[in-house]
C-alpha cells in the first residue's frame, strides 16, 4: 500500500511505516528546509514544499497521490492554535488546516486515514459555512462515509519512554479500525540509563552523545539540583538574575527529570535548561552532588523519541533546527503501534 503524508515535518513519525508494508510516496511541508529534510530521509518520496492552503500546491499534492494511488494518508496539522503551549485562540486560522486534511481524504478516498493532534482538538471549534463548529464534529459530518473511531492516548503507553498525550483520529473505509492494547512504560533509567555520564563540556565515543558547555552559574546550580527537582528550589544553590536575585519561574523549568517514569513531553526547546524538564536525572555523587549537570544530550533525545539507533539526520542539520524538529514531531512508534491493528484484509 502507497501512503502521503501531509504537514510531513522532516518525516519523524513514518520511521516504522515501511515495516506495515506502506510506502510514503507523497509529503507535503510548509518549510522547505525541512521539506529537504524529508526528501534526504526518504529519497524515493515526493516531498513537495508549499502551503497546502495554496490551490495550486492542493492541486500538485493531490495529482501526486492519486497517480502514485495512495491508499493511506498519515496528517500532523500544525497544534499551536490549539495547544496549551500556544495562546489557544479559537479563531487561529492554524485550527482551519484540518479542513483541508479532510478535503484531501474526500478527494483521494484512501482506504486509511490517520490523523493525530493535541488533545484540545476535541474542545476546539473552527469556523465552516460561517458557522461555529467543533473539529471533531466537523470530521465526523464531513467523513460520514468513513469509520472514525478517535481518543486520547498517550505515548508512554505505546512503546515510548516519553509520556505525550495526542487526539488520534483512525479513519476506515470497510470496518472500524480499533486501537492497539496499552503495553507495559518504559522508565528513562531503561532507556537512557546505559549511556555514559557526561558532564558539562564532554563528549563520548557514541554519536551524537556528546554535552553543550554549560554556564558556570548554571553548573553550579544543577550540580546541587537532586534528580526529579528544580534548581529553583534549591535552599542555596539557585539561578540569579544579574542583580543576584532568585529567578522565578515554573516548578519544570531547570529541572532534572526523573529516573524511574517515562520523560516528560520533550519540546522544540529541549537543549535550554531554562526550558521544562530538560535536565539529565544524575546520579548522587560522595560529596552529595549529582553528576550530568547538563540538558539531554541529541543521542538520549532520540532514544526518548523512539527513534532506532541508526536514524541519522543529515549532516548539513545544525544541532539546534534537529532538536526543533524532534520536538514537534510525532514519536513514531506511536504510528507503528497503531498499524499494528490496521484492519487485516489491507495487510501485506
Amino acid at each position: 500500500m502507497n501512503g502521503i503524508s501531509l504537514f510531513s515535518n522532516v518525516g519523524i513519525a513514518e520511521t516504522y511505516i515501511k515495516n506495515h508494508g506502506i510506502t510514503m510516496k507523497v509529503a507535503n511541508e510548509l518549510v522547505v528546509k525541512r521539506t529537504k529534510f524529508h526528501h534526504e530521509m526518504y529519497p524515493s518520496c515526493h516531498s513537495v514544499a508549499g502551503n497546502i492552503t495554496d490551490a495550486s500546491i492542493y492541486a500538485q499534492v493531490l495529482h501526486l497521490a492519486q497517480k502514485e494511488k495512495c491508499d493511506f494518508l498519515l496528517a500532523t496539522p500544525p497544534c499551536q492554535g490549539m495547544s496549551i503551549a500556544g495562546h489557544m485562540r479559537e479563531d487561529d486560522p492554524r485550527n482551519s488546516l484540518i479542513k483541508y486534511v479532510v478535503k484531501m481524504i474526500q478527494d483521494l478516498q484512501p482506504s486509511y486515514a490517520i490523523i493525530e493532534n493535541v488533545p484540545r482538538i476535541l474542545t476546539t471549534y473552527l469556523v465552516d459555512k460561517q458557522k461555529k463548529i467543533k473539529v471533531v464534529d466537523f470530521i465526523l459530518r464531513e467523513l460520514h462515509m468513513y469509520h472514525v473511531n478517535y481518543q486520547i492516548v498517550d505515548t508512554a503507553d505505546y512503546g515510548t519512554p516519553q509520556s505525550r498525550k495526542r487526539a488520534i483520529f483512525l479513519i476506515s473505509k470497510k470496518e472500524k479500525w480499533e486501537f492497539p492494547p496499552r503495553e507495559n512504560r518504559i522508565s528513562v533509567q531503561e532507556a537512557i540509563g546505559h549511556l555514559p555520564s557526561l558532564e558539562s563540556g564532554e563528549s563520548s565515543e557514541i554519536t551524537y552523545h556528546y554535552s553543550k558547555e554549560l554556564q558556570t552559574k548554571h553548573l553550579l546550580c544543577l550540580k546541587h539540583t537532586p534528580t526529579g527537582k528544580s534548581a529553583l528550589d534549591n535552599a542555596k544553590h539557585y539561578p540569579k538574575n544579574e542583580d543576584g536575585t532568585r529567578i522565578k519561574g515554573y516548578a519544570t523549568t531547570y529541572k532534572r527529570i526523573d529516573w524511574d517514569r517515562p520523560a516528560p513531553t520533550v519540546t522544540t526547546a529541549n537543549g535550554f535548561i531554562s526550558s521544562q524538564n530538560n535536565v539529565h536525572p544524575g546520579v548522587l555523587q560522595e560529596d552529595g552532588t549529582y553528576s550530568d549537570a547538563r540538558v539531554l544530550t541529541l543521542k538520549e533525545i532520540f532514544i526518548l523519541t523512539g527513534l532506532p539507533d541508526d536514524w541519522h539526520p543529515p549532516k548539513w542539520a545544525s544541532e539546534q533546527f534537529v532538536r526543533k524538529v524532534i520536538g514537534e514531531g510525532v514519536p513514531p512508534r506511536l504510528i507503528d503501534r497503531l498499524l499494528r491493528t490496521l484492519p487485516k484484509e489491507t495487510k501485506n
